[in-house]
């Protein structure tokens, strides 16, 4: 199968997902490897968490840039859709585990995110099967938009807002929790008459 260029991007931010995802999950130590550490007003950042960072940043870029392409030059495919969610599960999802793992965030982020996800999923193939489609809502981009952000600075050690004491990182993560909720809330709203039809009345 020839794949377009959308679908490149998307496969190649698959691969630098979990080319992230392997960097995080080595026991380095372990193997007599000493990344270099950086501090940060107070804070040690390590440098793997710095290269993860580039990489996550590269990969959300790409998230917007194969989407933007697809849509605009009509190169929507069903690959395209499959493989773009399973990009984004590997990209943010399995990082976030890992954070919350190595306690830099609280461990209900993931599980909030990964529930919402897991439901909207089911709601999505359940209204899909019906012939239902809803787009994603202005508060779904917004939450990626919040959570690209905001796992970027957390992996940078939050520069430079670290220098003003301002946690923007953490705030934009959370804030982004919220919105996944809220978003999740709405979607399952505007298709629930489509998951629960009433019967007809006589």
């Amino acid at each position: 199968m020839k794949m377009n260029l959308p679908n490149k991007i998307t496969i190649l931010r698959i691969i630098l997902a979990i080319i992230m995802i392997i960097l995080l999950l080595i026991p380095w130590y372990d193997l007599g490897v000493k990344f270099p550490l950086f501090y940060i007003k107070g804070n040690v950042i390590s440098l793997k968490y710095i290269i993860a960072g580039i990489l996550f940043l590269i990969g959300s870029v790409t998230d917007f840039v194969d989407g933007y392409i697809a849509r605009s030059q009509n190169m929507v495919t069903d690959f395209g859709k499959v493989a773009d969610a399973i990009a984004d599960k590997i990209l943010v999802n399995g990082l976030l585990i890992i954070l919350a793992y190595d306690r830099l965030i609280p461990i209900l982020i993931p599980v909030v995110i990964i529930t919402r996800d897991i439901i909207v999923d089911s709601c999505k193939m359940l209204s899909g099967s019906k012939g239902k489609v809803v787009a994603a809502s202005k508060l779904g981009k917004l939450k990626t938009i919040c959570m690209m952000i905001g796992i970027t600075l957390l992996l940078f050690g939050n520069f430079p807002f670290v220098y003003i004491n301002f946690p923007l990182d953490i705030i934009l993560i959370l804030a982004a929790t919220i919105l996944s909720i809220i978003s999740g809330c709405q979607y399952f709203y505007n298709i629930k008459s489509y998951l629960f039809p009433l019967s007809e009345k006589k």
